[in-house]
């Protein structure tokens, strides 16, 4: 059945759109009457009855009973049906792999957090990735063929519409989304990481209606994503968001990208971990002292965000030092976009009040204070969900999603 809605999906006849129309309006609205509907979609009662009727008898929606009401017949209220397809989801991470799959109803059913995974930017590393996806569906309880869509998120630079990425398993001229799907045996699709985990937080998390939202992906790198007017910000090529960088320090740290003085060299998980490593070469005391002493290599972004929640003062005072730096270059996005609110998400967002304060204080410091007054600053709700959870989404979006 769910092989058959992607099939009658690509057709693109009246009736089928009709039914993309309706599936559609449902991924934004968990139920409706058949008036609610006519009135929406702008058709007719009949119509729209009709079509109800067959989708409900294609399994793709299913009558979720009566609507309370005073007067007169009680009208049937429809919703979509969890189990007509799946999206699988797959976050793709400095030290490993998030993957996840969602119903059609928008419900997280199986997660498989911090799977071991090494990126390399080659034909193996990319045939390894596959490899575990092809490996988690086949472990399912859901047949492969109910499943519809897979979204994986890429950091860098990703056009999503074109299925290109420019910045990793950027090794072959075809789409990487074609590339994938040949070698999983489903369709695929790809978004920038952050840019997935901000429409994580705007459909699951906690954006409760604000149509103007800056995210902040901190992790081992930097990057920012945006919802302006409710949308989802890509622009033109789908390169936005790359916070990271900014030209802004006057250093000499050579960041990935080629350049020097990024915000990325400064502010990011990237430094946290430098910092850190510099400080106890200098004698500075942290519980992570003799970790270090013994095995450098052996440190991870992990064991400092786990100290700072430990209350490791020299974690605590190296992560508050990025908060304030953060904050500083945030107020100046909050002057130009005037959001509702800002998330700051990604890993070091479990440091919690740590990293939340400082960016609040910068905030308050920096920005203009009318501006400011209109921004809530929080953390994000999924936290290390975000990810996994955007990419199923944006799964499901994109099969529905009118251009």
């Amino acid at each position: 059945m769910a092989r058959m809605l992607l099939n009658d999906l690509l057709k693109g006849s009246k009736s089928v759109m009709t039914h993309k129309r309706i599936i559609s309006y449902y991924l934004n609205n968990s139920s409706s009457t058949i008036p609610e509907l006519s009135k929406e979609l702008n058709l007719s009662v009949p119509t729209i009855a009709k079509v109800i009727a067959e989708m409900c008898e294609d399994g793709y929606l299913i009558n979720c009973g009566k609507m309370d009401t005073s007067k007169g017949r009680s009208p049937a209220i429809y919703g979509l049906a969890p189990e007509s397809g799946y999206f699988v989801g797959v976050d793709l991470m400095s030290s490993g792999l998030n993957l996840g799959l969602m119903n059609f109803n928008g419900e997280l059913v199986k997660l498989d957090m911090d799977v071991p995974y090494h990126y390399r930017n080659s034909q193996e590393g990319l045939d390894e990735l596959c490899g575990y996806v092809t490996d988690f569906i086949e472990q399912l309880d859901v047949a492969k063929d109910r499943i519809l869509n897979i979204g994986v998120n890429v950091p860098g630079r990703v056009n999503p519409e074109m299925g290109h990425s420019f910045s990793r398993f950027n090794f072959d001229e075809r789409p990487l989304v074609d590339i994938m799907a040949e070698k999983i045996g489903c369709s695929v699709y790809i978004d920038n990481d952050t840019r997935s985990m901000t429409y994580g937080e705007m459909t699951k998390g906690v954006v409760k209606g604000e149509k103007n939202v800056i995210f902040v992906n901190l992790s081992w790198g930097i990057g920012c994503g945006l919802i302006l007017n409710g949308e989802l910000y890509t622009g033109k090529s789908g390169f936005s968001g790359e916070l990271g960088h900014f030209p802004c320090f006057d250093n000499e740290v050579l960041c990935h990208c080629g350049k020097r003085g990024c915000l990325e060299t400064e502010i990011s998980g990237m430094a946290l971990h430098r910092n850190l490593l510099q400080c106890v070469k200098e004698g500075r005391q942290t519980s992570l002292s003799e970790q270090i002493m013994n095995d450098e290599a052996s440190l991870t972004l992990d064991d400092i965000i786990e100290a700072t929640l430990k209350e490791d003062l020299l974690c605590i005072e190296l992560v508050e030092d990025i908060g304030q730096k953060l904050g500083r270059y945030l107020a100046g996005l909050i002057n130009l976009l005037n959001p509702e609110m800002v998330i700051i998400g990604g890993s070091l967002a479990r440091t919690g009040d740590s990293v939340l304060q400082p960016v609040k204080s910068a905030v308050r410091k920096y920005s203009l204070n009318m501006v400011n007054r209109d921004s809530a600053i929080v953390l994000s709700k999924l936290q290390d969900k975000a990810g996994v959870t955007g990419a199923c989404l944006l799964a499901r979006k994109s099969l529905f999603q009118f251009t």
